[in-house]
């Protein structure tokens, strides 16, 4: 009879069958990028060069600087993060020299204080070298300055070295829409860059007196990093964007190249006799590059990552 006829596919089954085949291209996914990671490509399909057992950490540096603990790779990169790498890869034997994999236009000043300072400590032990990617302006560069070498692309954007602190001044679209306040302060300074007005000329004053100090130690952090004269530094320094070409003729880069480059340079460094082992310091895992970092699924998390530069102090970047 007709009603009794088996049926040839079980939805179910095939529900389950098809689950199988996802977690598979997954799981297979990550195993080959898993090896591309520790690089056995090159080992597989190329000749077998003998490799050293000492290491070039590679840590990349990508997006503005803040210090905020958030996670690598949302955009900002974390001086708390960076400088948790800086000391791990310090105080791994094996690992002989450091590669900071920079692609970032900049940030706060302290997050810039706070890497370059480690910066300074890590490279009385190990060699640190800084590979240049698109861009490594202004607190960017501010942090590559102490490393012992710079590589840049020639088209590399560094340089911009400068502060900048701007404010909002909303009086207009507050009067237009009828708002009113009334503030209380215990100073004619405690509302300084409130959006309810602008800065008067004693308020400009007060705040080119603090960017220009902070300007003072970047162009300080400069000179010191790089060698140079802090005569030098100044004529340089008025926030103008340098290509990696002319970086390097102005003396704020030793040589032109990629990250590769950067890596031998590292090596030479190091004392690496063969070829070195690299290991990927802080490199995003596959599960965060498909489906991103966990924490960004918190609405409050994620609006609390952009505080910091909507402070009531206005924005100040290096």
């Amino acid at each position: 009879m007709e009603g009794n006829k088996p049926r040839l596919f079980n939805p179910v089954t095939g529900v389950f069958i098809l689950l199988i085949v996802v977690m598979g291209i997954v799981l297979t996914a990550e195993s080959i990028f898993i090896i591309a990671q520790a690089g056995m490509f090159s080992d597989i399909f190329s000749d077998i060069t003998p490799v050293s057992p000492s290491k070039v950490a590679v840590i990349y540096v990508e997006g503005e600087l803040i210090t905020d603990n958030i996670p690598d790779g949302l955009g900002y990169a974390s001086s708390n993060s960076i400088v948790k790498h800086l000391r791990k890869a310090e105080e791994d034997k094996s690992i002989k020299a450091i590669v900071l994999r920079i692609n970032s236009p900049g940030g706060t000043p302290v997050a810039a204080q706070e890497i370059y300072r480690q910066i300074n400590k890590t490279s009385q032990v190990k060699p640190i070298v800084v590979s240049m990617g698109d861009i490594a302006t202004s607190a960017a560069y501010y942090i590559s300055a102490p490393c012992t070498k710079i590589v840049a692309n020639p088209d590399t954007f560094t340089g911009s070295i400068g502060v900048i602190w701007t404010f909002e001044n909303k009086s207009g679209l507050y009067e237009k829409e009828g708002i009113q306040y009334y503030v209380a302060k215990s100073g004619p300074y405690k509302d300084v860059g409130a959006d309810w007005r602008g800065l008067n000329e004693n308020e400009k004053a007060y705040v080119n007196n603090i960017i220009n100090q902070s300007y003072s130690r970047f162009v300080d952090a400069v000179a010191s990093g790089r060698h140079m004269d802090r005569e030098e530094v100044q004529r340089l320094a008025d926030g103008r964007v340098y290509t990696g070409y002319e970086a390097r003729d102005l003396g704020l880069v030793d040589d032109l190249g990629g990250m590769y480059e950067a890596i031998d340079i590292a090596a030479e460094l190091g004392n690496i006799s063969g070829k070195p082992e690299v290991t990927y310091v802080n490199d995003p895992s596959l599960y965060e590059l498909l489906f991103g970092s966990e924490a960004m699924n918190n609405v409050s998390m994620r609006e609390g990552y952009y505080q910091p530069y909507y402070s009531p102090y206005g924005r100040i970047y290096a």
